[in-house]
Formats: C-alpha cells, structure tokens, sequence
C-alpha cells in the first residue's frame, strides 16, 4: 500500500499539470522506467499495462488555476487531486506516498494529509514512481492531441505545447489560445496580438 506519485506538464506553455498516484499490485511489469527515457509506443503499451493491473488515480490543474497560484502550487494541487482519486478506488488511505522530487505538498496544500517522502529522481529510482510518471505523461499527452483536433494552428500534438520554436512561431502569428499559460513569460510576450477565441480555430482548418 505504498503510492508513488509523479507529474507531467510543468515546463509547457499550454495544458494543464497532470499528477498520477499508483499503487503496484499483481504481477510485476517490466520495463518501468522515467518516462522521459521511454518511447511514445514504449509509454503508452506501459500505461495501458499499468492501468489494468495496478490502482491508479490521476489528478489535474487546470490552466487557470496554474495562472491563479503559479505553476508550482498548481502542480502540489494536481497532486494532492491525484493521490484523493486513488484513495476512492482502493477505499482506503496509504500506508505512504513516495513523490518524485525534493518537495512535497504537506504543509503547502490544506487536503494533504498523508505521510509522503520526496526523492530526488525517484521516477528512475523507485518502481511505483517511474508508474506515475508514465501514467501522468500518457494521460496529459492524450489531452494535448485531442486539443490539437480543436486548435490545430498550434501543433500540439507534436510538441505537447513545450516551448518548441514551432509553438514558438504559432504564437507570433496566431497569438495565445485559452489553452496557453497567460502567466508563463513567452505568452505573455504575446499579448500584444489580439487572443484569439476558440470557436474562431474549431472553425478553421
């Protein structure tokens, strides 16, 4: 009953933070590894695995709630989200929450109250920590592509909306979306275009 807990989306410039929270149960899993050092197939055959046979939960910050607390507290947020949605499906509390990294949200997110202990580059380290990472990518880059079928001028289906100089040049030109990171510095560089609405790139191309 040891949860490891990881995020994915706090460099982008667009989307939400997203936290997962997996407890590893079952038959083990092979290949789990940092997410970043995987493959897109690699993560998402790892995800779908991870799914089926582990309880998981996922948590989210939307954008602007990252613009409303800074990106940091935004991702403590999607955290502590990620960690109350695998308590309801497993009907019980942790034993202890294992967070990638050398912070965690006690003290700095008022629903937190589990016992959690940072480590540094534990999503490499520690087994159920590489899970959430994998989880927490999957999920958030599944948002991004289906945002690209509303937005397509942007591409983030390629990038994900990482800071890309394709995403870059989208923004000079188009100016920022609703799904942009207004708080973020290269978007608010952009405020001098017009923000664009977003039924005017649904009806677009």
């Amino acid at each position: 009953m040891i949860a490891g807990v990881d995020e994915a989306g706090r460099g982008p410039l667009a989307g939400p933070v997203v936290a997962a929270a997996v407890i590893l149960c079952g038959k083990q899993i092979r290949g789990l590894a940092d997410s970043k050092l995987l493959s897109a197939a690699e993560r998402a055959t790892l995800a779908k695995r991870i799914i089926e046979r582990c309880h998981v939960g996922v948590g989210l910050a939307s954008v602007e709630e990252i613009d409303a607390i800074n990106i940091f507290h935004a991702t403590m947020l999607a955290m502590t989200r990620a960690v109350a949605a695998l308590c309801e499906v497993i009907g019980c509390d942790p034993l202890e929450i294992l967070i990638d990294g050398n912070l965690t949200p006690r003290g700095r997110q008022e629903a937190w109250h589990w016992p959690a202990r940072a480590i540094v580059g534990g999503d490499a380290k520690v087994r159920c920590i590489s899970a959430a990472s994998i989880v927490a990518k999957q999920h958030r880059d599944a948002l991004m592509i289906d945002e690209h079928q509303r937005l397509p001028h942007y591409g983030f289906a390629r990038h994900k909306g990482y800071g890309t100089p394709e995403h870059l040049a989208a923004l000079r030109t188009h100016g920022p979306s609703p799904l942009h990171r207004q708080s973020f510095a290269p978007v608010a560089q952009c405020q001098l275009f017009p923000r664009p609405s977003l039924s005017s790139h649904t009806t677009r191309g």
